[in-house]
């Protein structure tokens, strides 16, 4: 029989993305993030139009922008159980309102934080993520 055969979607990524990787098959947008200290938020937001928010869409061998030039945060803690923000923001010795900052898709009082998300933990602010 034939093998199948995987193509990227066509896609145009930002073009001062500074590093990029292939998805492979079975890694998640928060596997991702962990293995090349970016954010899970970062990771979304660089790819606009290529992945959705929740990053629900993601598709093997799609190539993906990691991080933009000058606006790439890669001080980053992958979430563990029992986490709360404050402790997070305590054990990188930044206010709460910059790990706030840096992680939008974080809401104010940090309820929607789980296992496994990967923050910016950085002390420069990196809120203005775009493409251009």
């Amino acid at each position: 029989m034939f093998k199948p055969l995987y193509l990227a979607s066509a896609q145009t990524l930002p073009a001062n993305c500074d590093r990029n990787t292939t998805v492979t098959p079975g890694e998640t947008c928060d596997s991702i993030s962990a293995a090349y200290n970016v954010s899970t938020y970062q990771l979304a937001a660089v790819n606009a139009g290529i992945i959705d928010p929740a990053c629900d869409n993601l598709q093997a061998y799609e190539v993906i922008c990691l991080g933009i030039a000058g606006q790439d945060c890669n001080t980053t803690y992958v979430v563990q159980s029992g986490n709360t923000c404050s402790s997070i923001a305590n054990a990188y010795n930044i206010s709460l309102n910059t790990l706030l900052t840096n992680n939008p898709n974080l809401n104010p009082i940090c309820t929607n934080l789980y296992p496994g998300e990967v923050l910016c933990t950085s002390s420069t602010i990196y809120v203005n993520l775009t493409t251009a």
